[in-house]
């Protein structure tokens, strides 16, 4: 992997049924990672099947990739999966987190009752709506106090998240739309 930096990597997993050598059907955990390049161009970077997505496992993934060359990696693009964040903590220092912001809506909506999750998301789209990061940042505040009034809940919620959902403002904004959820990513494991 050394041919080229990817300063994006997708990191996600899927559940399949596989048939063990017992001949039994059991879940697995089929992580992937795909790079982009400064260019734009997609790369598959690595795949693996194991029993869960516990950190060991995603730390193993990741040390795979990095032992054939893996660099250049500025921003990772995943979820919010424990095992995951913590492996990334320890294989990609010095790499931002983008925490996908579709995932992130998804939690947040199921602390909403189901009466006002229309509503809930329309304003949170509002965030991503903004031409610049200081309009993303600011319209982040805002939309936060405005649901925390309603759903105090939300408030700690969001404040948590800021930082991970928000990262991608850090890249160019040409790049926003690709790399504030693992969409893309997803689109593949399709």
């Amino acid at each position: 992997l050394d041919h080229v930096e990817f300063p994006y990597v997708y990191l996600d997993a899927t559940y399949l049924h596989v048939r063990n050598a017992a001949s039994q059907v059991t879940s697995m955990a089929v992580v992937i990672a795909t790079g982009i390049t400064a260019t734009g161009e997609r790369e598959v970077l690595g795949v693996d099947v194991g029993d869960s997505e516990d950190e060991v496992f995603w730390r193993g993934f990741l040390k795979s990739l990095r032992l054939r060359g893996l660099g250049g990696v500025r921003l990772v693009i995943s979820d919010q999966h424990a095992g995951l964040v913590a492996a990334l903590r320890r294989s990609f220092q010095g790499a931002s987190h983008q925490r996908c912001r579709v995932h992130f809506a998804r939690n947040l909506l199921a602390l909403v009752p189901k009466s006002h999750q229309d509503m809930v998301a329309a304003v949170f789209r509002t965030i991503f709506a903004q031409p610049d990061a200081a309009g993303v940042e600011a319209t982040w505040d805002t939309v936060r106090d405005q649901l925390a009034d309603r759903f105090p809940k939300l408030g700690p919620f969001m404040d948590d998240a800021k930082a991970e959902v928000l990262a991608f403002t850090a890249f160019p904004r040409a790049h926003w739309t690709k790399i504030w959820s693992t969409n893309p990513l997803e689109r593949v494991n399709k």
